[in-house]
């Protein structure tokens, strides 16, 4: 990459950045919004893992081989 092109680019995502830019202000929203989402999902699936973790640890001993 040319010097040039660095300037370009690091100005174009500086200004894509910029508080007084409302593509920036939304990028960061969404990013907040999925950031959200996955820590719910991680939180949910633990909280799921671990209920089922419980129900075979109960069923386990009642099973017998054929």
């Amino acid at each position: 990459m040319e010097p040039n092109e660095v300037g370009n680019l690091a100005k174009g995502v500086a200004g894509w950045l910029s508080l007084d830019s409302e593509r920036g202000v939304t990028a960061i929203e969404y990013a907040l919004v999925a950031a959200l989402i996955a820590i719910s999902l991680i939180a949910g699936a633990t909280l799921i893992g671990t209920h089922l973790s419980g129900i075979f640890s109960y069923i386990a001993p009642k099973l017998t081989a054929p």
